[in-house]
């Protein structure tokens, strides 16, 4: 059995060798237009690839019911939006926290969480970059701005961290970063608006 956003489809598993050839058939069959799948149950439990084409290593014949539930494109967008304000002040609040630590001498508790802060920031950027290509957002200005005053003090502050120079690091996470990552704030309530907008 076939699902596809609560409705049963005519597709059978049994006619597919592995998951990923019967989600490719499905969903180009199906022609989901302006939906993005957002989520796959397999026998009921959840699906996700955790390495690239997971899905054609996955035999059909233990499998007897795939469930495909997908979202409109402005729907996700606007969950997006949602989602990278919480990012901003995740942001804000963990470059507080990393600075504090550099000048408190704590190197080793300060570079793990730095680390994570330059993981957190490296994916906030290639999702505002993604949503400004895909949207054909025309706040473009602020947000090009953004990306590029980022991108700069992000490429400083890994120079600053090969030098091993703690204090001048401190000093850029709390007098650059958190000024320009609350600058954020603005533009990515300018993305939702634009795209509440386009709903």
């Amino acid at each position: 059995m076939i699902i596809i956003d609560g409705h049963q489809t005519d597709f059978n598993v049994s006619n597919f060798n592995n998951l990923e050839d019967l989600l490719v058939k499905v969903i180009k069959d199906r022609d989901l237009g302006e939906r993005v799948v957002t989520d796959v149950l397999v026998n009921e439990e959840s699906f996700s690839e955790i390495y690239p084409h997971q899905a054609e290593d996955v035999d059909t014949s233990d499998i007897e019911k795939v469930e495909i539930r997908t979202m409109d494109s402005i729907t996700m967008a606007m969950n997006i939006t949602r989602e990278l304000y919480k990012v901003v002040t995740l942001m804000s609040k963990g470059g507080s926290e990393v600075a504090e630590l550099f000048r408190q001498g704590e190197e080793t508790r300060a570079l793990e969480m730095y680390q994570d802060l330059l993981s957190v920031v490296r994916d906030f950027m290639n999702t505002v970059t993604v949503l400004k290509q895909d949207y054909q957002l025309t706040s473009q200005e602020d947000l090009d701005k953004g990306i590029e005053k980022l991108s700069e003090l992000f490429s400083e502050m890994i120079e600053v961290q090969e030098k091993n120079d703690w204090n001048l690091l401190a000093d850029l996470l709390e007098y650059e970063f958190l000024p320009l990552v609350d600058t954020w704030k603005k533009i990515v309530s300018e993305l939702r608006a634009e795209v509440r907008q386009a709903a």
